[in-house]
């Protein structure tokens, strides 16, 4: 049987999808189902499963995700009306795993894709090189994506095709607050810190920093920004209604918090540069940073402030049977024997020579 490529099969989905989009015609237009790809990811055991459980109100206890895993959520919007359906990728491992954006990256999914970048409140020192890199990785990706679209268009012009590539690409409102001055994220980005609820116990300063720079990061990159905790229903309903939005569609709320005491509720397009004001530079020169750019500035005097912590462990558990997390220990006896067979074996290959 001839091996068929992911890219294929997201290919032959979107036809599918298509084809029922124009068979259905303007007269199922109210019934069309709604298809959508949401991506999570974030900071290692930063909670996202429990988080994307809540949101799924699904009352079942939250597992160590296994380098990626998908699932789907359904809503109908009426009486006997067909339910739309949510596309679910969530990446384990922090940035470990960070290559493996790619899989739910697609032609075919990336005018429907939304990201959920969930970063632990409660660890500070992890949570700058968290963000960049996995968001790095996930915009290297989408642009390889676009280009390949871009391409496809030059090759295959048609209005059905560019249609289908103008949706794609992410354009910010003229009155968009300061949008000269961003660079926005290729697609809808929700940026939620987790563990509030031991994140409001850190000394106010310390609030002040971590939450002003998470408040330009979400601005910089046109994204909406919120504060939760699995521990709190309020502010869960909240993130829901985050959650929701990028999902099925949903109003995701006029509720606007930028209060630095305050768990931060601040959706895309509500913050500005003037109203976040400068780096909290305390014990700073900021002339002594030698920034190549105001994101570059915020960085080095959040590094300065917490300092990040050394990536050497993540890049030693690329390998997921070396993670912990995934421990099975019948299986890993079984993996010890044969790695010291094979070392022994090794030595004494080395001994006859």
């Amino acid at each position: 049987m001839p091996k068929i490529s992911s890219d294929t099969l997201w290919e032959l989905a979107a036809a599918e999808v298509h084809s029922r989009e124009t068979e259905g015609g303007e007269e199922d237009g109210g019934d069309m189902v709604s298809e959508r790809t949401v991506f999570l990811m974030g900071s290692k055991a930063g909670g996202k499963t429990s988080i994307l459980l809540r949101c799924l109100d699904r009352d079942e206890p939250s597992k160590p995700t296994l380098a990626m895993e998908y699932t789907f959520g359904r809503r109908a919007r009426g009486h006997n009306t067909p339910k739309d359906i949510a596309h679910l990728w969530e990446l384990g491992g922090g940035t470990s795993l960070s290559d493996l954006v790619q899989i739910p990256i697609s032609p075919a999914s990336i005018k429907s894709l939304s990201f959920i970048l969930i970063l632990d409140l409660s660890k500070p020192n992890a949570l700058w090189e968290t963000m960049e890199k996995l968001l790095q990785a996930a915009q290297a990706q989408l642009e390889k994506v676009l280009s390949k679209a871009q391409q496809a268009q030059r090759t295959k012009p048609g209005a059905k095709h560019q249609m289908a590539l103008q949706s794609t690409a992410r354009v910010l409102p003229k009155d968009y607050p300061d949008r000269e001055l961003l660079s926005p994220f290729p697609v809808p980005l929700l940026i939620i810190g987790s563990k509030y609820d031991i994140f409001q116990e850190f000394d106010s300063d310390k609030k002040k920093v971590v939450s002003k720079t998470l408040r330009f990061v979400a601005h910089y990159y046109a994204a909406s920004l919120i504060f939760t905790s699995i521990k709190s229903e309020s502010l869960m309903s909240k993130t829901k209604s985050f959650f929701s939005h990028l999902a099925f569609g949903l109003d995701r709320g006029k509720t606007v918090s930028s209060d630095s005491t305050k768990p931060l509720i601040i959706p895309a397009g509500s913050d500005s540069f003037s109203q976040i004001g400068s780096p909290p530079t305390t014990d700073v020169d900021i002339t002594s940073l030698h920034a190549k750019n105001p994101k570059d500035l915020w960085k080095k005097v959040y590094d300065r402030i917490f300092p990040q912590e050394n990536t050497g462990e993540q890049r030693e558990l690329k390998d997921p049977a070396k993670d912990p997390q995934y421990s099975e220990p019948q299986i890993d006896a079984m993996r010890a024997q044969k790695d010291q067979l094979a070392a022994w074996r090794s030595i004494s290959q080395t001994d006859a020579q």
